[in-house]
């Protein structure tokens, strides 16, 4: 029985560390196709994908970095499990009743109680240490050469352009039966937001009614949208391409419609759809700021 169990758990071990293996495989693997998709001009929307076993495909310094701290992690996890499923077999089978019928009766052991103090200090280092490093490379914000500010109302985006003519716009999600072919059900919106890419782009959230938050998986962004204070965070999007995201914070009824679309195009596009914009939005930028008080108090 007791060899049964021991090989039950070195059998689940060495489950436990294929799976992890073979996770991080597939994760490089998923991240690397959607890498050549998005650099050969192929369709390929950030977005999340049937039986997706991994992050999306990083599209910004910040992301890619999460990435890398997550792979450390799994890594470590990995061989905490295996150690640990291996010190029960090992203990299941070596100290078992018929082997050991005689228990000891030690109730201290020096050198293990140092060591199981120090060995998890050292490994709360090792991760701490690249958790800090990134932390502070995604909280502090760069020199920037273009500003958007983000407000979350009940149940939609509102978008401001300061540094391009200060227009702005409100960005709904599309009802599914308004859905036009090819468009994406509770992921795509009437107004999307265009961005140019290698560009330092600081982003300014707030809230307008209830606490929303703005999150983009692939850009590794996700800050609250809270009422009277401004968050700040900032990205900059390597790479050409539609990416989605959503509001991950309980917010109402209507939670679940708030998704949130970034268009990255090059600065020459950009600067066209800026020209195109400014006369397209002329009507709702002059009287955005009655509108959003009047929204807030509805």
């Amino acid at each position: 029985m007791q060899r049964m169990v021991g090989r039950l758990f070195l059998g689940m071990a060495a489950g436990v560390g294929l799976l992890g293996v073979v996770r991080v495989m597939l994760g490089a693997a998923m991240v690397g196709a959607g890498m050549l998709g998005l650099v050969s001009g192929v369709a390929r929307a950030a977005e999340p994908l049937p039986w997706q076993m991994y992050l999306q495909p990083p599209a910004t310094p910040i992301e890619e970095r999460i990435h890398s701290l997550h792979d450390l992690l799994m890594w470590i996890i990995v061989l905490i499990v295996l150690f640990v499923m291996a010190l029960l077999a090992y203990v299941c089978v070596k100290f078992s009743a018929k082997r050991n019928p005689i228990p000891s009766k030690t109730s201290h052991n020096t050198v293990i109680e140092i060591a199981w103090t120090v060995v998890p200090v050292l490994i709360l280092l090792v991760i701490a240490i690249p958790s800090f490093k990134l932390m502070y490379f995604s909280e502090r914000v760069p020199d920037s050469q273009l500003t958007l500010k983000v407000t979350g109302l009940q149940w939609y985006w509102h978008y401001q352009y300061p540094d391009n003519g200060d227009f702005q716009f409100d960005s709904y999600g599309i009802d599914e039966k308004n859905l036009a072919p090819g468009q994406k059900r509770l992921l795509d919106v009437d107004n999307q937001v265009v961005l140019p890419v290698n560009t330092n782009i600081r982003v300014q959230i707030a809230g307008q009614d209830v606490m929303h938050s703005w999150f983009i998986p692939s850009f590794g962004v996700q800050k609250y949208a809270v009422v009277g204070r401004l968050n700040e965070t900032w990205l900059n999007i390597e790479k050409p391409g539609i990416y989605y995201g959503e509001c991950n914070q309980i917010c109402g009824v209507n939670h679940s419609f708030m998704p949130i679309v970034i268009k990255a195009v090059t600065k020459p596009e950009f600067d066209a759809w800026v020209a195109e914009a400014k006369t397209k939005f002329a009507a709702t930028s002059a009287p955005a700021a009655t509108r959003l008080a009047a929204a807030s108090s509805n």
